[in-house]
């Protein structure tokens, strides 16, 4: 299988890993653990893998949230709930989150089970943790036993393993954070630009900077869409991404991997049409990279 096929697959299933972060089940099951509502619980929640660890880790892994946001929350976090704690209580919001969208027959299904075996065999042929530290902290959790858990923990394996790669990529094409963040706004598949500047804590004044430092490297134009140039540094990032991520998907191979796509797409579009994700995390052209 080529990189960029593997990197289709990869996003399209995306989402179904991504529910763990939207849904109310989720947020509900971290709530009881002491944690703040808001951004408090997303940080402690995905970051819980790598144990009680502080601000400056979570915002060099995340990388592309303000120091600032991350600040906020962590590690008041760990005073509040234990990563352990953490860790069980979102595994079980995704419990009850995938079993209201999808109800108890998807999940006792034979498809199920089916999907969760080709996902956890994808996982299982990553190489090695080198170099992939959120990847590294979740390979470390056990598997659970029920076959839709199985299903989301290996697709957060593949996904952190692929993100891991994401931010390699992105040093290599010179890229902060929040020029990350700007760059894939401006090329119409991340986030809307409010939501996006919301959702990772940068202000007005810090993304105008962002755009002048991206306008002086000839990737953004005036009036902040990007460049000639611009689309081939995104475009260089999105292989390198996809160059970094294909092991896994290789070692499953092109028959299976289509089969865990045929298997698990209905799943991710039901997730989506329960409108447990914002409508402003999708950009003008999410349609384009499904």
């Amino acid at each position: 299988m080529d990189p960029q096929s593997a990197g289709r697959i990869a996003r399209a299933l995306e989402l179904i890993h991504s529910v763990g972060y939207f849904a109310p089940e989720v947020d509900a099951a971290l709530g009881d653990t002491g944690l703040e509502a808001g951004r408090m619980r997303y940080f402690a929640a995905r970051s819980a893998a790598l144990g009680a660890v502080g601000a400056g880790v979570v915002t060099a892994t995340f990388y592309n949230f303000s120091p600032r946001l991350v600040a906020s929350a962590i590690p008041h976090a760990w005073r509040l709930a234990t990563p352990e704690a953490v860790v069980a209580a979102r595994l079980r919001g995704i419990d009850e989150s995938l079993a209201r969208i999808l109800g108890p027959e998807v999940l006792d299904s034979p498809e199920m089970r089916e999907a969760a075996d080709l996902a956890a065999s994808a996982a299982r042929a990553v190489p090695g943790p080198e170099g992939r530290p959120l990847y590294a902290g979740h390979a470390d959790l056990p598997w659970p036993d029920a076959s839709h858990l199985i299903l989301w923990h290996a697709l957060t394996l593949l996904r952190e393993y692929r993100g891991d790669g994401h931010v390699a990529a992105l040093q290599t094409a010179g890229l902060t954070g929040i020029e990350a963040l700007v760059t894939h706004t401006a090329a119409g598949i991340g986030f809307s630009e409010d939501f996006a500047r919301a959702r990772r804590g940068w202000s007005k004044e810090e993304w105008a900077d962002a755009e002048t430092a991206l306008r002086s490297r000839g990737l953004l134009d005036r009036a902040g869409a990007l460049t000639d140039e611009g689309f081939e540094v995104r475009e260089l990032v999105e292989d390198l991404t996809d160059d970094l991520a294909a092991v896994p998907w290789a070692a499953l191979g092109e028959d299976k991997a289509d089969r865990l796509t045929e298997l698990a797409l209905p799943w991710r579009d039901a997730i989506v049409e329960s409108g447990v994700f914002p409508a402003q995390m999708f950009g003008p052209r999410y349609g384009d990279a499904r």
